[in-house]
Protein backbone atom coordinates (compact mmCIF):
# COMPACT_ATOMS: atom_id res chain seq x y z
CA UNK A 1 0.00 0.00 0.00
CA UNK A 2 1.29 3.46 -0.88
CA UNK A 3 1.98 5.77 2.03
CA UNK A 4 -0.33 8.72 1.43
CA UNK A 5 1.55 10.84 3.96
CA UNK A 6 4.70 10.81 1.86
CA UNK A 7 3.70 13.01 -1.06
CA UNK A 8 1.57 15.95 -2.13
CA UNK A 9 -1.26 17.40 -0.11
CA UNK A 10 -1.50 14.15 1.86
CA UNK A 11 1.63 15.18 3.75
CA UNK A 12 -0.04 18.33 4.96
CA UNK A 13 -3.60 17.42 5.91
CA UNK A 14 -5.34 15.91 8.90
CA UNK A 15 -8.98 14.88 8.89
CA UNK A 16 -11.02 16.18 11.82
CA UNK A 17 -14.10 14.12 12.65
CA UNK A 18 -16.31 15.41 15.46
CA UNK A 19 -18.56 12.63 16.70
CA UNK A 20 -21.57 12.23 18.96
CA UNK A 21 -22.69 8.61 19.31
CA UNK A 22 -21.60 8.11 15.70
CA UNK A 23 -19.43 4.98 15.86
CA UNK A 24 -21.03 3.11 12.94
CA UNK A 25 -20.91 6.17 10.70
CA UNK A 26 -17.28 6.87 11.55
CA UNK A 27 -16.34 3.23 11.00
CA UNK A 28 -17.83 3.30 7.51
CA UNK A 29 -16.16 6.62 6.73
CA UNK A 30 -12.71 5.45 7.82
CA UNK A 31 -13.13 2.15 5.98
CA UNK A 32 -13.49 4.12 2.74
CA UNK A 33 -10.19 5.99 3.23
CA UNK A 34 -6.55 4.82 3.16
CA UNK A 35 -5.35 3.41 6.47
CA UNK A 36 -2.43 5.84 6.71
CA UNK A 37 -4.34 9.11 6.27
CA UNK A 38 -3.89 11.33 9.35
CA UNK A 39 -7.16 11.57 11.26
CA UNK A 40 -8.30 12.83 14.63
CA UNK A 41 -11.60 11.89 16.25
CA UNK A 42 -12.96 14.50 18.67
CA UNK A 43 -15.59 12.57 20.60
CA UNK A 44 -18.46 14.48 22.17
CA UNK A 45 -19.99 11.30 23.60
CA UNK A 46 -17.04 10.95 25.99
CA UNK A 47 -16.14 7.44 24.88
CA UNK A 48 -19.61 6.03 25.50
CA UNK A 49 -19.80 4.23 22.15
CA UNK A 50 -16.19 3.04 21.91
CA UNK A 51 -15.33 5.18 18.90
CA UNK A 52 -11.74 5.49 20.15
CA UNK A 53 -11.12 1.90 19.02
CA UNK A 54 -11.46 2.97 15.40
CA UNK A 55 -8.12 4.80 15.35
CA UNK A 56 -6.06 2.41 17.48
CA UNK A 57 -4.61 0.61 14.45
CA UNK A 58 -4.26 3.67 12.24
CA UNK A 59 -0.61 4.84 12.17
CA UNK A 60 -1.58 8.53 12.09
CA UNK A 61 -4.79 8.30 14.12
CA UNK A 62 -5.59 10.34 17.24
CA UNK A 63 -8.47 10.36 19.69
CA UNK A 64 -9.63 13.30 21.80
CA UNK A 65 -12.48 13.62 24.28
CA UNK A 66 -14.67 16.53 23.27
CA UNK A 67 -16.42 16.50 26.68
CA UNK A 68 -19.86 17.07 25.19
CA UNK A 69 -19.37 20.81 24.72
CA UNK A 70 -20.55 20.96 21.13
CA UNK A 71 -19.13 20.78 17.62
CA UNK A 72 -17.21 24.06 17.59
CA UNK A 73 -15.34 23.43 20.84
CA UNK A 74 -14.39 19.87 19.87
CA UNK A 75 -13.28 20.95 16.39
CA UNK A 76 -11.15 23.75 17.81
CA UNK A 77 -9.53 21.35 20.28
CA UNK A 78 -8.58 19.09 17.40
CA UNK A 79 -7.16 22.06 15.49
CA UNK A 80 -5.09 23.32 18.41
CA UNK A 81 -3.53 19.90 19.00
CA UNK A 82 -2.82 19.12 15.35
CA UNK A 83 0.67 19.27 13.87
CA UNK A 84 -0.50 19.41 10.24
CA UNK A 85 -0.70 22.72 8.35
CA UNK A 86 -4.09 21.95 6.78
CA UNK A 87 -7.24 20.53 8.36
CA UNK A 88 -10.26 19.00 6.65
CA UNK A 89 -13.38 18.95 8.81
CA UNK A 90 -15.50 15.96 7.76
CA UNK A 91 -18.93 15.00 9.09
CA UNK A 92 -19.27 11.32 10.08
CA UNK A 93 -22.11 10.80 7.59
CA UNK A 94 -20.20 12.09 4.55
CA UNK A 95 -18.22 9.82 2.23
CA UNK A 96 -15.42 11.78 0.54
CA UNK A 97 -12.78 10.01 -1.52
CA UNK A 98 -9.17 10.61 -0.55
CA UNK A 99 -8.48 12.37 -3.85
CA UNK A 100 -11.34 14.78 -3.17
CA UNK A 101 -9.87 15.70 0.19
CA UNK A 102 -6.46 16.44 -1.33
CA UNK A 103 -8.13 18.53 -4.04
CA UNK A 104 -9.53 20.86 -1.38
CA UNK A 105 -6.14 21.18 0.31
CA UNK A 106 -4.35 21.78 -3.00
CA UNK A 107 -6.57 24.83 -3.53
CA UNK A 108 -5.40 26.25 -0.21
CA UNK A 109 -1.76 25.50 -0.98
CA UNK A 110 -1.95 27.23 -4.36
CA UNK A 111 -3.95 30.29 -3.28
CA UNK A 112 -2.95 31.93 0.05
CA UNK A 113 -5.91 34.33 -0.15
CA UNK A 114 -8.29 31.44 0.55
CA UNK A 115 -9.39 30.90 4.12
CA UNK A 116 -11.62 27.90 3.42
CA UNK A 117 -12.49 25.51 0.60
CA UNK A 118 -15.50 23.21 0.85
CA UNK A 119 -16.81 20.30 -1.14
CA UNK A 120 -20.42 20.16 -2.33
CA UNK A 121 -22.53 17.58 -0.54
CA UNK A 122 -25.13 15.60 -2.42
CA UNK A 123 -28.11 13.64 -1.09
CA UNK A 124 -28.54 9.89 -1.70
CA UNK A 125 -30.59 10.73 -4.83
CA UNK A 126 -27.59 12.61 -6.25
CA UNK A 127 -29.09 16.08 -5.93
CA UNK A 128 -27.02 18.87 -4.41
CA UNK A 129 -28.23 19.59 -0.89
CA UNK A 130 -29.77 22.89 0.11
CA UNK A 131 -27.36 24.60 2.49
CA UNK A 132 -23.93 23.69 1.08
CA UNK A 133 -23.25 27.33 1.84
CA UNK A 134 -25.18 30.53 1.74
CA UNK A 135 -25.38 34.26 2.20
CA UNK A 136 -25.48 36.67 5.11
CA UNK A 137 -29.07 36.74 6.40
CA UNK A 138 -31.21 39.77 5.59
CA UNK A 139 -34.95 40.37 5.89
CA UNK A 140 -35.34 39.99 2.13
CA UNK A 141 -33.39 36.73 2.03
CA UNK A 142 -35.33 35.36 5.01
CA UNK A 143 -38.59 36.22 3.24
CA UNK A 144 -37.54 34.46 0.03
CA UNK A 145 -36.50 31.35 1.96
CA UNK A 146 -39.55 31.26 4.25
CA UNK A 147 -42.00 31.70 1.39
CA UNK A 148 -40.40 28.93 -0.63
CA UNK A 149 -39.43 31.30 -3.43
CA UNK A 150 -35.80 30.17 -3.17
CA UNK A 151 -36.70 27.29 -5.51
CA UNK A 152 -37.43 29.89 -8.22
CA UNK A 153 -34.85 32.43 -7.07
CA UNK A 154 -31.94 30.17 -6.06
CA UNK A 155 -29.54 33.02 -5.28
CA UNK A 156 -31.97 35.21 -3.37
CA UNK A 157 -32.57 33.09 -0.28
CA UNK A 158 -30.50 32.17 2.75
CA UNK A 159 -29.11 28.83 1.61
CA UNK A 160 -27.41 27.85 -1.64
CA UNK A 161 -28.15 24.83 -3.80
CA UNK A 162 -25.96 25.29 -6.88
CA UNK A 163 -25.89 22.93 -9.81
CA UNK A 164 -22.81 20.71 -10.14
CA UNK A 165 -19.91 22.64 -11.74
CA UNK A 166 -21.79 25.95 -11.37
CA UNK A 167 -19.48 28.78 -10.24
CA UNK A 168 -20.91 30.62 -7.25
CA UNK A 169 -19.73 33.17 -4.68
CA UNK A 170 -20.97 32.60 -1.14
CA UNK A 171 -20.68 34.37 2.22
CA UNK A 172 -20.17 31.13 4.15
CA UNK A 173 -19.56 27.45 3.46
CA UNK A 174 -20.84 24.26 5.03
CA UNK A 175 -18.50 22.59 7.49
CA UNK A 176 -19.61 19.11 6.37
CA UNK A 177 -16.44 18.71 4.31
CA UNK A 178 -14.32 21.85 4.55
CA UNK A 179 -10.57 22.42 4.41
CA UNK A 180 -8.81 25.29 6.20
CA UNK A 181 -5.21 26.38 6.78
CA UNK A 182 -4.65 25.47 10.42
CA UNK A 183 -2.66 28.53 11.53
CA UNK A 184 -5.02 30.95 9.84
CA UNK A 185 -8.06 29.15 11.21
CA UNK A 186 -6.70 29.45 14.74
CA UNK A 187 -5.58 33.05 14.29
CA UNK A 188 -9.18 33.95 13.45
CA UNK A 189 -10.38 32.21 16.61
CA UNK A 190 -11.51 29.02 14.91
CA UNK A 191 -15.19 28.19 15.08
CA UNK A 192 -17.23 30.33 17.47
CA UNK A 193 -17.55 28.14 20.57
CA UNK A 194 -20.63 29.95 21.80
CA UNK A 195 -22.53 27.91 19.20
CA UNK A 196 -23.09 24.37 20.44
CA UNK A 197 -24.12 23.29 16.96
CA UNK A 198 -25.12 25.07 13.73
CA UNK A 199 -24.24 28.57 12.53
CA UNK A 200 -20.61 28.21 13.53
CA UNK A 201 -19.87 27.84 9.80
CA UNK A 202 -21.87 31.00 9.05
CA UNK A 203 -19.95 32.82 11.79
CA UNK A 204 -16.61 31.57 10.44
CA UNK A 205 -17.51 32.81 6.97
CA UNK A 206 -18.16 36.23 8.46
CA UNK A 207 -14.75 36.18 10.17
CA UNK A 208 -13.10 35.36 6.87
CA UNK A 209 -14.84 38.21 5.07
CA UNK A 210 -13.95 40.67 7.80
CA UNK A 211 -10.31 39.56 7.52
CA UNK A 212 -10.34 40.20 3.76
CA UNK A 213 -10.00 36.49 2.93
CA UNK A 214 -11.84 34.49 0.31
CA UNK A 215 -13.63 31.16 0.47
CA UNK A 216 -14.48 28.73 -2.31
CA UNK A 217 -17.17 26.12 -2.80
CA UNK A 218 -15.95 23.41 -5.16
CA UNK A 219 -19.12 22.50 -7.04
CA UNK A 220 -17.11 20.00 -9.05
CA UNK A 221 -16.17 18.05 -5.91
CA UNK A 222 -19.35 16.17 -5.07
CA UNK A 223 -19.44 14.34 -1.72
CA UNK A 224 -22.15 11.79 -0.84
CA UNK A 225 -23.97 12.78 2.34
CA UNK A 226 -26.21 10.25 4.02
CA UNK A 227 -27.81 12.85 6.28
CA UNK A 228 -27.91 10.28 9.06
CA UNK A 229 -26.73 12.82 11.62
CA UNK A 230 -25.46 11.90 15.07
CA UNK A 231 -26.84 10.16 18.10
CA UNK A 232 -28.88 13.20 19.08
CA UNK A 233 -32.62 13.19 18.40
CA UNK A 234 -33.76 14.85 15.20
CA UNK A 235 -36.16 17.17 17.01
CA UNK A 236 -33.44 18.31 19.41
CA UNK A 237 -31.14 19.02 16.47
CA UNK A 238 -33.79 21.10 14.72
CA UNK A 239 -34.60 23.03 17.87
CA UNK A 240 -30.89 23.76 18.20
CA UNK A 241 -30.82 24.93 14.58
CA UNK A 242 -33.53 27.49 15.28
CA UNK A 243 -31.88 28.63 18.49
CA UNK A 244 -28.47 29.03 16.87
CA UNK A 245 -29.92 31.07 14.03
CA UNK A 246 -31.52 33.51 16.47
CA UNK A 247 -28.25 33.79 18.39
CA UNK A 248 -26.40 34.68 15.20
CA UNK A 249 -29.04 37.15 14.04
CA UNK A 250 -29.14 38.87 17.43
CA UNK A 251 -25.41 39.55 17.33
CA UNK A 252 -25.33 41.20 13.94
CA UNK A 253 -28.63 43.02 13.60
CA UNK A 254 -30.67 45.71 15.29
CA UNK A 255 -33.59 44.61 17.50
CA UNK A 256 -36.07 45.66 14.80
CA UNK A 257 -34.29 43.69 12.07
CA UNK A 258 -33.93 40.71 14.38
CA UNK A 259 -37.65 40.74 15.12
CA UNK A 260 -38.51 40.96 11.43
CA UNK A 261 -36.31 38.01 10.48
CA UNK A 262 -37.41 35.95 13.47
CA UNK A 263 -41.09 36.45 12.62
CA UNK A 264 -40.43 35.70 8.96
CA UNK A 265 -38.57 32.47 9.69
CA UNK A 266 -41.20 31.46 12.22
CA UNK A 267 -44.03 32.04 9.75
CA UNK A 268 -42.18 29.96 7.18
CA UNK A 269 -41.75 27.09 9.64
CA UNK A 270 -45.42 27.29 10.60
CA UNK A 271 -46.44 27.16 6.95
CA UNK A 272 -44.24 24.13 6.34
CA UNK A 273 -45.73 22.48 9.44
CA UNK A 274 -49.25 22.85 8.08
CA UNK A 275 -48.28 21.59 4.62
CA UNK A 276 -46.55 18.57 6.16
CA UNK A 277 -49.64 17.74 8.24
CA UNK A 278 -51.87 18.00 5.18
CA UNK A 279 -49.57 15.54 3.42
CA UNK A 280 -49.54 13.24 6.49
CA UNK A 281 -45.80 13.80 6.95
CA UNK A 282 -45.96 13.86 10.74
CA UNK A 283 -42.21 13.48 11.33
CA UNK A 284 -41.48 16.47 9.10
CA UNK A 285 -44.17 18.49 10.88
CA UNK A 286 -42.63 17.74 14.27
CA UNK A 287 -39.29 18.89 12.90
CA UNK A 288 -40.64 22.25 11.82
CA UNK A 289 -42.37 22.66 15.19
CA UNK A 290 -39.04 21.95 16.89
CA UNK A 291 -37.28 24.53 14.71
CA UNK A 292 -39.91 27.10 15.65
CA UNK A 293 -39.49 26.20 19.30
CA UNK A 294 -35.79 26.96 18.97
CA UNK A 295 -36.52 30.34 17.39
CA UNK A 296 -38.54 31.42 20.42
CA UNK A 297 -37.56 29.27 23.41
CA UNK A 298 -33.88 28.70 22.73
CA UNK A 299 -31.71 25.60 22.76
CA UNK A 300 -32.79 22.17 24.02
CA UNK A 301 -30.97 20.38 26.81
CA UNK A 302 -28.19 18.73 24.80
CA UNK A 303 -26.83 17.00 27.88
CA UNK A 304 -29.81 14.75 28.40
CA UNK A 305 -28.37 11.99 26.23
CA UNK A 306 -24.89 12.25 27.66
CA UNK A 307 -23.46 9.63 30.01
CA UNK A 308 -22.73 10.79 33.56
CA UNK A 309 -19.28 12.25 34.21
CA UNK A 310 -17.11 11.78 37.25
CA UNK A 311 -17.46 14.52 39.88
Amino acid sequence: MADHTEAGAGTALELVIVTYFSRDLVADLLASLPQDVPVVIADNSQGADGVADLVVDRPHGRYLTGAGQGFAKAANLAARTSTRPYLVFVNPDTRPAYEQLTTLVEDLVEDPTLGAVAATTVAPDGRVELGVGGWEPTVARALVYSSGLHSRLPRAGLYARPEPFEPIDLDWLTGACMAVPRDRFLSLGGFDESFFLYNEDMAYGRRLREAGLRQRLRTDVLIPHAGAGSGGSKEAMLQMRGSSMVTYLRRHNSPVTLAAMRLTLSAGALGRTLVSLLRSHKDAARGFVAYNRGLWRGAPDMGQDMPPTDP
